[in-house]
């Protein structure tokens, strides 16, 4: 569908995982869901996430397999590996910064979200975003994003690490960049851990 992007509201998902059963109906995934759900801030709160592959412009996943099975085409799509040249090492599962492929133990393959290249290659929308009934996934035109009061970025930073993407996550207007780093997670000793956890 040209003129079409994948869009991320994390904001917007009301955790009626309805994204996972349809992706499970792709073609390409032969029945199993490649949709990453999880739940945010899981001790406080109900809220939930969804997240598809945010199809790197550099991928991870494809830098570090071993076999070059992982290939992203012209159009931006980063496709699960190919199963005869997947020799199941892991590599990618481990590498990608966002989490996002799955080894799947009875194929011996990497698989991951395709962004539904069985129905987008012939212009159709992506399963997941077809069923979202909040738009937390939408695969819409930018203009009809652009009426949100959130922006999107597809730029995210890992520490010192630069990611840009074919996916946009939607952030708060002022937000140019998505920015994570490990360390902000980490405890910096052991006596506040002991204090939390009190």
């Amino acid at each position: 569908m040209f003129g079409y992007e994948f869009y991320v509201d994390p904001s917007r998902c009301i955790g009626c995982r309805s994204c996972l059963q349809a992706c499970e109906e792709c073609e390409t995934h032969r029945g199993k869901s490649m949709i990453n759900f999880d739940f945010i801030e899981r001790r406080e709160s109900i809220r939930s996430a969804a997240y598809v592959c945010w199809h790197c412009d550099e991928p991870t996943c494809a830098q570090v397999c071993p076999a070059d099975a992982i290939k992203k085409g012209e159009d931006g799509i980063v496709h699960s590996s190919l199963k005869p040249r997947c020799i199941a090492c892991n590599n990618c599962v481990l590498a990608c910064p966002f989490g996002i492929p799955k080894m799947m133990i009875p194929e011996q393959q990497m698989m991951k979200c395709d962004m539904c290249y069985d129905r987008t290659s012939i212009g159709k929308r992506p399963m997941c975003a077809t069923v979202c009934p909040s738009q937390a996934l939408a695969y819409v035109k930018p203009e009809q994003i652009a009426l949100r009061r959130e922006k999107p970025t597809n730029t995210f930073f890992f520490g010192n690490q630069k990611i840009t993407t074919k996916v946009y996550m939607m952030a708060p207007a002022q937000c140019e960049a998505i920015t994570l780093d490990v360390v902000d997670y980490m405890w910096e000793d052991s006596d506040e851990l002991v204090a939390t956890r009190e």
